[in-house]
């Protein structure tokens, strides 16, 4: 099989519209396959903002002390390859396209029993657990795709669960932060060990009682581990992090902002659960030093500076306003936004304006996109100049033709935004 042809048959199970909340599909492909994700151990990682760069933080942890981790990650940038790694490499389009043919007979066979077809996420999600299994790894890293409890990933034994910050974000997860964070705890396994970040009182209390209903131990964040201190450093930031088991000093992270800094020490706390010992001082400090998380506050071009960021919810678009204005400085920002119809944007755009001089509102890629014109009107109603524009593309190209050298570019909204924005770069 060519990838070409796996990626058009993976792109076929797409849906037209979301399935209720059901493991009976992805159940019935691991059945047939052997379980394969349970056949290695796994740290699960979930939560509303965070837990892409937290999984990555932890995937590189690991790889850093030895082991040989995969990680599995969602959504892509560029190429559907980026969603599944091995040691920090990710899968070649060759061995995707050889798994993938090897899973596709039983995805055929339980397309045919009356669940309806293996979705696009589902698909994935058993290609990770296959393909960690053939490797084989001694870890897996998963990223929940939505919510937690009717997640495909949620078949992963789970030894140790982390849960980020949880706020609103997709309605289909509930109408309240406290169901919202019902959906997500339900990655807490029984027995197992739970690393929880910084919690919004009804979401704590909805975990503490999932994990007391499960006996499942909680390290949670500022009482069991803690981010001790944060100062600026030449190319990234300097931490202290306090653990149940160390105190890691001068940890350089070349990733910005204070979030960020939290999501590493809660990656250090899982590891270090994991391992049930403290980590290597060395290999942690080498680890977070050479960390990178794209489309998180990455800078893609400078002179003048132009920042990508997926920020695609109210909470998210504060922690990027506080990082920007501790990180950057500029004369006059300019504010690139696309994003979905299902996400807050004019929250977003609520919280970034104060921040920008003139916006460019743009369609991204997604057939899910909003139209330009209702981005354009929040952004207006907060009295920001704003454009209107068919794709982040022409968007980017405007607000590069109209930024000065001490200036900054902003491109937000969504990864799919952060997407389309490296292919302009790409292909100027």
């Amino acid at each position: 099989m060519r990838f070409e042809d796996a990626v058009a048959e993976l792109d076929g199970r797409q849906p037209e519209s979301m399935p209720g909340p059901s493991l009976d599909r992805i159940r019935a492909v691991v059945e047939l396959l052997d379980d394969p994700q349970l056949t290695y151990p796994t740290i699960h990682v979930t939560g509303t903002n965070g837990k892409t760069t937290t999984a990555r933080l932890v995937a590189h942890l690991a790889y850093a002390h030895g082991l040989t981790p995969g990680l599995f990650t969602s959504p892509h940038l560029l190429s559907v390859t980026e969603r599944l790694e091995l040691g920090g490499e990710p899968i070649s389009a060759g061995e995707f396209a050889a798994e993938y043919e090897h899973l596709l007979p039983y995805l055929r066979t339980v397309d045919d029993r009356g669940f309806g077809r293996v979705t696009y996420f589902e698909t994935l999600t058993a290609l990770a657990f296959l393909w960690f299994a053939d490797k084989p790894v001694s870890l897996g890293v998963f990223e929940v795709g939505m919510g937690g409890t009717w997640d495909a990933t949620n078949l992963v034994a789970g030894d140790v669960a982390v849960l980020c910050p949880i706020s609103l974000d997709h309605r289909e997860l509930g109408d309240t932060v406290a169901e919202v964070a019902g959906e997500k705890s339900g990655i807490i396994k029984p027995g197992k060990v739970a690393v929880i970040r910084e919690q919004a009182p009804e979401a704590m209390a909805v975990i503490q009682a999932r994990a007391a209903a499960v006996g499942a131990a909680l390290l949670v964040e500022s009482r069991d581990f803690a981010l001790s201190d944060r100062q600026q450093g030449v190319g990234g930031q300097v931490l202290t992090i306090r653990t149940p088991r160390a105190e890691y000093e001068e940890l350089l992270l070349r990733v910005h902002g204070p979030y960020a800094a939290r999501n590493a020490a809660a990656a250090i706390a899982a590891l270090e659960a994991f391992l049930d010992r403290p980590l290597d001082e060395v290999a942690t400090r080498d680890a977070l030093a050479t960390f990178t998380s794209p489309g998180r506050l990455e800078v893609a071009a400078r002179r003048p500076l132009l920042v990508l960021d997926g920020a695609h919810n109210p909470a998210a678009a504060e922690a990027l306003a506080e990082a920007l204005r501790e990180t950057f400085t500029w004369e006059r920002l300019h504010l690139v936004v696309a994003g979905f119809t299902s996400h807050d944007l004019e929250t977003v755009a609520a919280t970034l304006s104060p921040l920008a001089d003139r916006a460019y509102a743009a369609a991204n890629s997604s057939p899910r996109s909003r139209p330009a014109g209702d981005i354009a009107g929040f952004l207006r109603r907060e009295g920001v100049a704003t454009e209107t524009f068919g794709s982040v593309a022409e968007a980017l190209a405007a607000a590069r033709s109209e930024a000065a050298e001490g200036d900054l570019i902003l491109a937000t909204g969504s990864l799919y935004t952060v997407a389309d924005a490296r292919r302009a770069l790409e292909d100027p």
